[in-house]
């Protein structure tokens, strides 16, 4: 597997792997082709061009598409095909995709160009590496997408750009024509030559983007739903002896023995904890006492996405596709199946994730069952409300999450008249997922500003190392109780501290130390 050659640059030689998508999609890495795949390109547009000159029809190459492909279209119109190919099917509607998503396919397509199994230009693949390194943005509109043959109208939308038309935005964030972004960074646009319009739109790389994104988002997510989770053990007065090692190794789930030392280390030290250890209670409730179970069976589904993940990294999806022997074979593995069955599979532990969050919050803030806590951790109850409507807010998500959790792989619609009778939706699999991730990320969040606030009210007890390194985080952006201020800024800021990492930072010399023998990190 091809490795990043420098810090700031990832080398298109083979399969890439998901820190590297991750690197050029969010963080503008550029990319470079190898001369193995410089050699591979000229190799496999030799097989086209020759299949291209042959009396015999070839789809894709001297034929139409789809339910068209019976036509055979004559030497002189295949130019107009291909650029027509590419404005027809760049028919997507709606608001733009997030740039991270457009890079995302964009890197992924240009290293399934570069496997040389798909036949296009050189000077087409190069152009598409010239577009990413200058920063230049399609602009790829949210619906449009069936996931079969792939992600045809987001792909078609990255080929319309390449060819100097549509919509872009450049490396400034300004919205302009793809003309003159391409002028102004020193790019011709390209003219596709037989086949390239499927080569550049027939594959998944719109889902498979999307879950990358979604994988690495997501480990994130699990590290601090273990730290929230223990905060809110620890503000309830919960007892850490449920997560000892022994008693998970009952039930030998690896996700579940790592979320288990996580909270473990994350509690340990804590004076809170230990000032009821001889108490009449002898069992929290489940969104206290299962959070390892809840959290361990989600890092196990994320661990096997990132199997179905890892696979289509290494996979050259065209139809027909270019063989190393000159044949042109139609195939099926556009079929977007494989990816949008795990996108939808995310989306049921990320609803159920943020469903336990928002219960452990809410019995902070009731004074039933808060073990002594201030009713919603109000200042002064009646006059101030405290976070009573944070919970409202958490609420609505993990009902709008348990919504997205319902799968959009079970929802068929043949299109092209009947030739593509069943189709994978995975392209809407991924966009709700990516909805899902944004919701889990607020209900943390919420979760984050009750428990700290919670443990504030435990003084003069202390918290743990680690909780104690999570509330003093906070406090540098969110001040501590007192009368109620505006509260979604004071969300907005602790959803900030979890998605820019400084949360897991914080408590990681604390959390981290206490790793599972014998466990891989998931």
């Amino acid at each position: 597997m091809p490795d990043i050659a420098s810090p700031s640059a990832v080398v298109i030689d083979g399969p890439l792997t998901r820190a590297q998508v991750v690197a050029v999609a969010r963080d503008g890495v550029p990319v470079r082709l190898s001369a193995a795949a410089e050699q591979r390109l000229i190799t496999a547009r030799a097989h086209v061009d020759a299949l291209a000159d042959a009396p015999m029809p070839t789809y894709g190459v001297s034929t139409g598409f789809g339910a068209l492909a019976i036509r055979h279209i004559p030497p002189e119109r295949r130019a107009a095909l291909q650029r027509s190919l590419i404005r027809s099917h760049a028919a997507g509607a709606g608001p733009a995709v997030q740039r991270e998503v457009v890079r995302a396919q964009m890197v992924l397509r240009l290293r399934t160009l570069a496997s040389g199994y798909t036949g296009a230009q050189p000077a087409t693949v190069h152009a598409l590496a010239a577009v990413l390194n200058a920063g230049i943005t399609p602009e790829v509109p949210e619906f449009g997408s069936l996931g079969c043959s792939g992600d045809l109208a987001p792909l078609a939308a990255v080929a319309l750009a390449l060819m100097g038309e549509g919509a872009v935005t450049d490396a400034e964030g300004h919205r302009t024509e793809a003309r003159e972004a391409l002028r102004a960074s020193g790019i011709t646009p390209v003219v596709l030559a037989d086949k390239e319009g499927l080569a550049l739109t027939n594959g998944t790389e719109g889902m498979l983007g999307m879950l990358v994104l979604a994988l690495a988002d997501l480990h994130r997510l699990l590290d601090v739903a273990d730290v929230t989770a223990a905060m809110s053990v620890e503000a309830l007065l919960g007892t850490d002896r449920v997560f000892a090692a022994d008693l998970q190794a009952l039930r030998p789930h690896p996700g579940q023995a790592l979320a288990a030392a996580r909270m473990r280390a994350a509690l340990a030290g804590s004076e809170i904890v230990a000032s009821h250890r001889d108490c009449h209670r002898v069992q929290d409730a489940y969104s206290l006492r299962c959070a390892p179970q809840v959290h361990g069976a989600a890092r196990d589904t994320v661990a096997y996405a990132e199997t179905v993940a890892d696979r289509e990294l290494a996979a050259a999806i065209d139809n027909p596709v270019v063989l190393a022997d000159g044949r042109l074979e139609s195939n099926g593995n556009f079929h977007g199946a494989p990816l949008a069955y795990v996108l939808d599979f995310l989306a049921i532990p990320v609803a159920d994730l943020a469903s336990m969050a928002e219960r452990r919050t809410d019995r902070m803030l009731d004074v039933a069952r808060s073990q002594g806590l201030p009713p919603f951790l109000a200042a002064d109850p009646g006059v101030d409300s405290g976070h009573m409507i944070a919970q409202y807010t958490q609420a609505a998500l993990v009902a709008e999450l348990k919504r997205i959790a319902v799968p959009a792989s079970v929802d068929s619609i043949p299109s092209s008249a009947m030739q593509e009778d069943h189709v994978s939706m995975g392209w809407s699999s991924a966009r709700k997922l990516r909805t899902a991730v944004d919701g889990l990320t607020t209900v943390l969040a919420v979760e984050y500003l009750t428990a700290a606030r919670a443990l504030e009210f435990r003084a003069p007890l202390r918290p743990a190392p680690a909780t104690a390194a999570a509330v003093a985080l906070l406090r540098t952006r969110v001040d501590g109780p007192g009368p109620d201020r505006h509260l979604a800024p004071e969300i907005a800021a602790a959803a900030d501290l979890i998605r820019d990492g400084a949360l897991l930072h914080a408590v990681a010399p604390h959390v981290d130390s206490d790793p599972v023998p014998g466990e891989r990190r998931q």
